[in-house]
């Protein structure tokens, strides 16, 4: 049964639940698969598409967090530094190691102080696949060709890079397979105790209520978390959050190698610029307070010039603003102390909060993706107990869909030659498929590629590069409603196809596939035509 009839059975007449979450999110998907690989019953409710806020406003990587060590974080680091390699052998498909370049700026910090940081990121977790920091001739290795020639020396070290959005409904397309029932599009309007029970009004696109109860409640809705609790669950004093927003801008590639590189900024943050999508470089994040409506964040212009000024300090070509063709904003949830910390230095950490007055209800509060597994786990043993079930943890070795090459052949050649051991095997497997669709699509489906050609041929190209089969499977296997969906989070196609080949999408769906009921989010800009 493919996933989207999972999500749509009812559950109404139906015996409760054990689980519902609310939020669809990396935490809330998480959970939600962890949870029923364990047997649990388990429904996710997600008001808009699945990571259509924060998940899929991300960096896009997985890493540490090397400047959270000067905020003596250790605890996080570790957490954070033992899940890359976890992560990065469940979705190779997906996620992949990544090396980092920082040129030395002897103006912000010591080149003792960030040797002595690099040696404690290498050695507070165990590492197999990523190799470990190094010092570099900026003016002999290719990353520092692009840089400016002031900066001589610099530091190479590692962590992983991650399509967010894409892992996001990988974990739903898992949690389906293993029996959960995954409701997008279909907000929570109100949850109440009924003696040991939640009972939940759903309200779905089209209009129709569905009710669910559940013996416990997790609220997972991320930068919503506070507000859930008092408009949908009528609690009095909500923890506050400390809301953050961080913007992105993507403008065309500005090196043809493959590290990324750490820029350290005159402010203590730092900034990062990222190959992205082959013709591209991303570069961010901004860390803001932001007070505005929650899922309309926007990238404004003291921020645009901000990453265009910090980048261009370190870059021979300057980074203008006219040169953006794409920004995007995303508002990160993190713990308030309440005691006026800097924005950069709030705690990226996470809390779980169980509310035991009457039928429980978790509330996840901060979090981020690299430790999403971790907080999955340990969410997951304690709805656990409070269930009086003994339900052991599985993730750690699990793969993700699409992300298991053992029947290829060449699992081992994840870990050595990598990116063209799987080409040349995929090549093999779809020689039908045009080279550039067929390297994009094992990127994103990996070994579902086979699944993503059963059912028929590739179809009519709706748009440049876009056939018809996968606009089928994204709809029946991953929730794919509207242009959208496939244009920014199933993909980045938004980004290489020009406004008419856009258009042509959005018509196709149009014609395609049910009208939605309800808004869905746009992206804040999208690329010139």
């Amino acid at each position: 049964m493919s996933a989207p009839d999972i999500s749509r059975r009812s559950a109404e007449g139906a015996s409760p639940l054990d689980v519902l979450v609310v939020g669809g999110g990396i935490n809330g998907v998480g959970l939600a698969r962890d949870l029923a690989g364990r047997g649990l019953s388990v429904m996710l409710a997600e008001q808009d598409d699945l990571a259509s806020h924060t998940s899929s406003s991300s960096t896009k990587l997985i890493h540490g967090g090397l400047r959270y060590l000067e905020y003596y974080e250790f605890g996080l680091v570790r957490k954070a530094l033992a899940e890359r390699e976890v992560l990065l052998r469940s979705a190779p498909h997906i996620m992949w190691p990544l090396r980092f370049v920082m040129p030395h700026d002897p103006a912000m910090r010591p080149a003792w102080l960030i040797r002595a940081g690099l040696f404690l990121y290498d050695h507070l977790a165990r590492r197999k696949l990523l190799p470990g920091s190094c010092c570099v001739d900026l003016h002999q290795h290719e990353a520092g060709a692009t840089l400016q020639p002031r900066f001589k020396r610099g530091f190479l070290y590692s962590d992983g890079w991650v399509d967010d959005a894409r892992l996001v409904v990988l974990l739903a397309m898992d949690a389906a397979e293993r029996g959960a029932q995954i409701r997008t599009r279909c907000r929570v309007t109100e949850v109440q105790r009924t003696g040991a029970l939640w009972t939940a009004s759903l309200c779905h696109a089209d209009g129709r209520v569905e009710q669910v109860s559940a013996r416990v409640l997790v609220n997972a809705t991320g930068p919503w978390a506070s507000q859930f609790l008092q408009d949908c669950a009528r609690m009095a004093k909500p923890r506050p959050l400390r809301l953050i927003k961080g913007s992105h801008v993507v403008v065309p590639k500005m090196f043809a190698h493959d590290h990324a590189y750490i820029f350290q900024n005159a402010d203590r943050r730092i900034i990062f610029a990222i190959p992205y999508e082959q013709d591209f470089t991303l570069i961010g994040t901004t860390d803001l307070e932001y007070r505005g409506k929650i899922g309309q964040a926007h990238i404004d212009s003291s921020e645009m010039a901000y990453l265009c000024e910090q980048a261009s300090r370190y870059f021979k070509k300057p980074v203008k603003a006219q040169d953006v063709v794409w920004s995007y904003s995303g508002v990160r949830p993190l713990l308030d102390e309440g005691d006026g910390t800097d924005a950069s230095a709030v705690t990226r950490d996470y809390e779980l909060e169980v509310d035991r007055n009457g039928a429980p209800l978790m509330s996840i509060w901060g979090g981020k993706i690299t430790t999403f597994r971790k907080l999955a786990e340990e969410a997951a043993d304690q709805v656990c107990a409070l269930l009086g079930q003994d339900r052991p943890s599985w993730t750690a070795d699990a793969v993700l869909p699409g992300g298991d090459f053992t029947n290829w052949g060449v699992a081992n050649a994840l870990q050595t030659s990598g990116k063209p051991a799987l080409d040349k095997e995929a090549a093999r497997r779809f020689p039908a498929v045009p080279e550039t669709v067929r390297r994009r699509w094992l990127r994103s489906y990996g070994t579902r590629m086979t699944q993503l050609l059963a059912e028929q041929a590739l179809g009519d190209e709706v748009a440049p590069g876009v056939y018809e089969a996968e606009m089928h499977y994204l709809y029946h296997h991953e929730w794919a409603r509207c242009a959208d969906d496939v244009l920014w989070r199933r993909s980045k196609l938004g980004l290489h196809l020009d406004a008419d080949a856009r258009a042509q999408v959005v018509r196709w769906c149009n014609r395609h596939w049910p009208a939605l009921g309800g808004t869905t989010r746009h992206h804040d800009a999208h690329p010139r035509a």
